[in-house]
């Protein structure tokens, strides 16, 4: 093997992983509750590390005697968790011995009664016994040093917790299972080939020979692009999954949107939460309509004016459309007569001052209209839609078009989508440096030349996976993982 070559393993591979193993790698017992926090039926408590098991030995009293460093990985066994002669509940404890585990290490887990002062005394009980509390995601941490998961699984690990529909649920899944790693793995690996044998010329430089077949690179690096660019792409309906899609709801007071509302969640599970705006706070309606996440703003009528304070509704208005993926205007299809003027002038200034947001123009109360009016609307209003909120008529037409400003395409055929910002500034990066690998391609670059610039793209393909990181990365990833996992 070339000098030149070892180099490239060397600096991509083996000194990160020396150094992040160096500098954060414990050995180390860890504990943390692994249940959320309050009282409930079963608490499981969890700790890691090289003297897990003798730990959780000496505070545990089989039921048979057993001493449970002598026990196999993978069994249960009962007992109680006993404070010096005080016995502090029933448990049942499992036993993961490293690297069989979770985190690779010596794992127990106990499963205890869900009283809040059961969980802390036994908690208490395991820190003055050598235990330390574990910090946010420490658990996956060590399952991603210790080499159980790459770091993009272990980051769709948090994406899994905090899932709320089925759409993000199953991109959690796919890449928890290693999709996306898989293909990026690939790609790397089929480049990080060729750069050995561009370096290897830079050996051989005085006799000018090549190594590496320029077409078959050229090809490879067409593939590479390709990947790059759909992964690029499906970061706009990843972000749409994971967040779920902003539908700002105009419409006057009295028109119907709780109403329509109310329609749409009687049929759907539905949360309501109170989300902080950047204006003020408003309460939006979540629900879930064919896997899809949709949040629902409400918002004031826009109309002109002179009223300062109404002026001031108006403007927030505006400002949540402008934080909306899809606008739904929603008015009275009874009162049309009245107010159909005012109506146009209203659609106008949305569709001027964003004219390329998708707008949903919907006639409520449709029910109270003849056959006449309906022709008549359809014809001032095309695309209109028409419904009745209060009898659920329409209802399902308009869930149907807000899942067709969702490409659910790829999501149907299992590919990889992107969710995580990250990675999508990574493959951008990533991008960049193969049109700049090509470029030099094409223009008769000088081998050494060329081999930085592949050493671009492979440092930021290994930064997707983990194959480079550094200890401040790291930190930002898992500080926002829940303490326990």
């Amino acid at each position: 093997m070339s000098q030149h070559h070892f180099k490239i393993d060397t600096y991509l591979d083996l000194l990160p992983l020396q150094s992040r193993t160096k500098n954060m790698l414990h050995n180390d017992s860890i504990v943390a509750l692994a249940t959320p926090s309050g009282a409930g039926a079963i608490a499981i408590i969890r700790i890691s590390g090289e003297d897990a098991i003798t730990i959780g030995n000496s505070v545990f009293q089989s039921i048979k005697g057993k001493d449970l460093t002598q026990q196999k990985s993978h069994t249960l066994h009962l007992g109680h968790i006993v404070d010096a002669t005080k016995t502090l509940d029933e448990v049942l404890v499992s036993i993961f011995k490293d690297p069989h585990s979770y985190t690779g290490e010596n794992t127990i887990e106990i499963s205890c009664h869900g009283s809040t002062y059961i969980q802390q005394q036994i908690i208490q009980l395991l820190l003055r016994k050598g235990c330390r509390m574990a910090n946010p995601g420490e658990f996956t941490l060590r399952a991603f040093l210790n080499g159980k998961l790459d770091l993009s699984q272990a980051e769709a690990v948090a994406d899994l917790i905090s899932s709320d529909n089925e759409a993000s649920h199953q991109i959690a899944m796919q890449q928890m299972r290693g999709g996306f790693s898989n293909e990026i793995a690939k790609l790397r690996e089929e480049l990080l080939n060729f750069a050995s044998l561009i370096e290897l010329e830079l050996d051989f430089a005085e006799e000018d020979v090549e190594f590496a077949d320029r077409t078959q690179f050229h090809e490879l690096l067409n593939r590479i692009e390709f990947v790059l660019k759909r992964l690029i792409d499906s970061f706009a309906v990843g972000n749409v999954i994971k967040n779920g899609i902003p539908v700002a709801i105009v419409g006057e007071p009295n028109v119907g949107k709780s109403t329509l509302l109310n329609a749409l969640l009687n049929e759907e599970r539905a949360i309501v939460s109170e989300i902080a705006g950047t204006t003020r706070d408003t309460i939006e309606d979540e629900l879930v309509i064919g896997g899809i996440g949709f949040r629902f703003i409400d918002t004031a009528g826009i109309r002109d004016t002179q009223d300062v304070i109404e002026n001031i509704g108006i403007r927030k208005t505006f400002e949540k459309i402008e934080q909306a993926q899809v606008v739904v205007f929603l008015f009275d299809s009874s009162e049309f007569k009245v107010s159909g003027l005012k109506l146009k002038v209203e659609l106008e200034k949305i569709r001027n001052q964003f004219p390329l947001k998708p707008l949903i123009i919907i006639g409520n109360k449709a029910d109270k209209l003849d056959e006449a009016e309906i022709q008549n609307l359809k014809s001032k209003i095309p695309n209109i839609l028409l419904l009745s909120a209060k009898k659920n008529i329409g209802v399902e037409d308009l869930k149907n078009q807000l899942l067709s400003f969702v490409n659910t395409g790829a999501l149907r055929n299992n590919e990889t989508i992107v969710t995580n910002t990250r990675h999508y500034d990574s493959l951008l990066k990533a991008l960049e440096a193969i049109q700049k690998v090509k470029f030099g391609l094409q223009t008769d670059l000088p081998s050494d030349l060329m081999a930085i610039d592949i050493k671009e793209a492979l440092y930021h393909f290994g930064m997707i996976t983990g194959q480079v990181t550094n200890d401040e990365l790291l930190g930002n990833i898992f500080a926002n993982f829940c303490i326990g996992k």
